[in-house]
């Protein structure tokens, strides 16, 4: 092999190893996101809001299209790169299929053997040159199990967030103006307890699948940034009581509304010196509240 043919291979590993490294970190590690997939979705979620002037609904789920997507370019033009140097003399051609050497015919054989359709009418000829080929189809059969998992694992993080939304929601419909004092304080408390929980649920779900951050919901009453801050002063009610269990209960509500301010703040770069604040930065963000004169971004 010439040194030009080395240089495509090498780039081509090179791509590989990006796609794989960038799935592995979106779907198996549980603290963090692929580069590729990260700079996608942030790319999207600003894209769209400095179009349209506010967070999209649509931008999530399109980024998600662009990054299977990438992660299915980068494996078949990867491939495609360790195949080229190797046409037209390391394949044996089908009856009537014409010989080439070009870029279009390497992609085309990578594309067949990533998605295992197999058609045959280009085989390569040299044994490891077909071991290279059969483990890209173990590969595209793993990248489309790894495409529909994180489809799969990301909707019920979402599902919580929304649900704990619709939790606050309730509890300041059901409470009105007088809020936790309209309560029984043994009640209360485990009801903070319960939000304290849910809300724990929502930054692990934050930290495990950054790309829910960036789905936005039309719906103040299903929107997290839009109520957090809710749950922020029940915390602080229930703490200023004289209530032993109530105050408990608010303690670990705050503790975990903290943890989450905590994700946001360094995970997403929201600004604040309080967890309010950066809960302010959520919601204007996500569009649900005013920007103020000064603070965060």
């Amino acid at each position: 092999m010439d040194f030009e043919g080395t240089l495509w291979t090498l780039l081509g590993l090179a791509l590989i190893l990006l796609m794989l490294a960038d799935v592995f970190h979106t779907l198996l590690y549980p603290h963090g996101s692929g580069p590729v997939g990260r700079a996608i979705m942030r790319g999207f979620w600003l894209l769209t809001r400095k179009v349209r002037g506010g967070a999209s609904s649509i931008a999530a789920p399109l980024a998600m299209a662009a990054v299977i997507a990438a992660w299915a370019s980068l494996a078949a033009i990867g491939w495609a790169l360790l195949y080229l140097p190797h046409l037209p003399d390391g394949f044996i051609y089908g009856d009537g299929v014409p010989r080439g050497g070009n870029f279009a015919e390497a992609l085309y054989v990578s594309i067949v053997a990533l998605s295992t359709v197999g058609f045959g009418e280009i085989v390569a000829a040299h044994p490891l040159l077909r071991l290279v080929m059969a483990f890209q189809a173990v590969a595209g059969f793993g990248l489309l199990t790894a495409t529909v998992s994180w489809i799969l694992q990301m909707y019920p993080a979402l599902s919580r967030r929304r649900a704990l939304a619709h939790q606050l929601n309730l509890f300041r419909e059901a409470a009105g103006t007088d809020g936790i004092s309209a309560l029984d304080p043994g009640h209360a408390a485990t009801l903070l307890e319960s939000m304290a929980e849910n809300v724990a649920s929502v930054s692990i779900d934050l930290v495990s699948f950054h790309e829910s951050y960036y789905f936005h919901e039309v719906e103040q009453r299903g929107s997290l940034p839009a109520t957090i801050a809710y749950a922020h002063g029940l915390a602080s009610d229930a703490q200023g009581t004289g209530n032993a269990e109530l105050q408990f209960a608010g303690r670990m509500l705050q503790a975990a509304l903290d943890d989450l301010a905590e994700v946001l703040r360094g995970k997403f770069g929201h600004l604040g010196t309080t967890s309010l604040d950066v809960f302010d930065s959520y919601a204007l963000h996500h569009k649900h509240r005013r920007a103020p004169e000064t603070g965060s971004s």
